[in-house]
């Protein structure tokens, strides 16, 4: 060891030497073991896991029937290519899949590695199935780091100096209502959201060539911002009106963490076409694009894939994962746990002007830090103080937006009471006592 380091300053001092400053250091926790919603770092403390791998590990870590399944499958085999050799629990995944998520009367799935992976091959699905080139998204989005989903992705500070970016991409903003609402009511504020939208077929791009709109029902690293209801109930029909793919990114916002297994279904609005990723495999790199068969066969043969698509340790993982969510009834306690959090969060937030707005949909809790409770003023000094603060005291936190002034919570659905309540404590005295250091 490094004189007068613990072994976590040793391990981040290796990592500097090592790895690419570009793979981003959100957080400087380290771990050695980690199960359910609790951490050990290399020096054996005990972290409270409020990030969840970037909401992959809504199941927790190492859930027990995915670890076993696991391991019995790398006995058997663990690489043949889907392309070249079939296998079960490929075809196991896609009809649970199918069963849980569905797209209409028939639904097919295809399953690849990474959400950037699944976004991509959505966007080659949605322009063989209307032979158009063109794709709508949205401001505050994030959608992955491959050419096409950082395209897509809004964030300017995710894309320096990485272009050219893919053409025929176009932008219109979210309808975040607390950002941008100002007198509005929230149906006059989707009224004016939806007219924006409709303009742009006149001044954005022809609708005639829109092969997809993509959106987050409930944005991720946007900063946990939901979609009105009735702003994507009309996106539904502009779609259907001009005969465009409407595709949910759903690889933050699955598996349990609103409360459903999509958050679409929370809204009751179909989408053509949807994308997982994330908590899917507890870990395990998986991710699946679902839809209606007619548009899924639309993609030729050869033109969606690759090597490692779903691959059987991945598969295995994922479908002991949907099990174990149902047997633990995770989408259940995603609500149960969102009211939790909703409740006390909204009460600190009557009295300190700095907390700007709660907001989220089931376990999906974001908070939003402001100057002089202002939408427009963005305090992201104070939420970068507060997550600091926060890893001191054992509490591993991660932030988001466009301006990261936003706190999201993404806790294992299968945390005890017992730690959340530790975790939501020691949160809130943090803040109180950041807020205090500016008065």
């Amino acid at each position: 060891m490094i004189a007068n380091m613990s072994k976590s300053q040793e391990l981040l001092e290796r990592r500097k030497k090592v790895v690419a400053n570009g793979v981003g250091v959100f957080n400087t926790a380290t771990v050695k073991e980690a199960r359910g919603a609790i951490i050990i770092d290399e020096d054996g403390r005990e972290l409270i896991d409020f990030a969840g791998g970037i909401g992959v590990v809504n199941a927790g870590h190492c859930p027990p029937p995915v670890v076993e399944a696991i391991r019995e499958q790398a006995g058997k085999y663990i690489h043949t290519s889907f392309n070249v050799v079939t296998y079960e629990p490929y075809i196991e995944l896609c009809e649970k899949l199918a069963e849980i998520l569905p797209h209409g009367e028939h639904t097919k799935a295809m399953l690849v590695s990474t959400g950037s992976e699944a976004v991509e091959n959505a966007i080659k699905i949605a322009r063989q199935a209307t032979k158009r080139q063109a794709v709508l998204c949205f401001t505050g989005a994030f959608h992955g780091r491959t050419m096409m989903s950082m395209t897509l992705t809004s964030k300017i500070n995710y894309k320096l100096n990485c272009g050219p970016f893919a053409p025929e991409v176009y932008r219109l903003p979210f309808p975040n209502f607390y950002r941008y609402s100002e007198t509005k009511s929230p149906d006059e504020f989707v009224k004016w959201e939806l007219k924006r939208l409709y303009e742009s077929g006149h001044n954005l791009v022809d609708p005639n060539n829109l092969a997809a709109i993509i959106i987050e029902p409930v944005q991720g690293e946007g900063g946990f911002n939901p979609a009105p209801k009735k702003y994507l109930e009309g996106l539904r029909e502009f779609c259907d009106e001009h005969g465009i793919m409407l595709i949910f990114d759903e690889i933050q916002s699955g598996f349990a963490r609103t409360g459903k297994w999509a958050s679409w279904q929370n809204y009751g609005v179909q989408p053509d076409m949807s994308t997982y990723a994330k908590s899917l495999g507890s870990g395990m790199p998986i991710a699946a694009i679902l839809g209606k068969a007619e548009i899924m066969d639309a993609a030729g043969p050869g033109t969606i894939g690759g090597t490692y698509i779903g691959n059987p340790l991945s598969c295995v993982a994922a479908i002991a994962t949907i099990q174990y969510m149902k047997d633990e009834k995770l989408n259940e306690k995603a609500n149960e746990i969102g009211e939790m959090i909703m409740k006390r969060f909204l009460k600190l937030k009557d009295h300190y002007v700095e907390i700007g707005d709660v907001r989220g949909m089931g376990a999906m809790i974001g908070i939003e830090f402001v100057n002089n409770g202002d939408p427009r003023q963005p305090n992201g000094k104070l939420c970068d103080r507060i997550i600091k603060s926060c890893a001191d005291e054992g509490l591993i936190l991660l932030s988001a937006g466009t301006f990261k002034n936003v706190i999201r919570i993404l806790a294992p659905i299968v945390i005890t009471d017992k730690q959340l309540n530790t975790g939501l404590e020691i949160l809130e005295g943090v803040i109180k006592k950041e807020i205090a250091k500016n008065i």
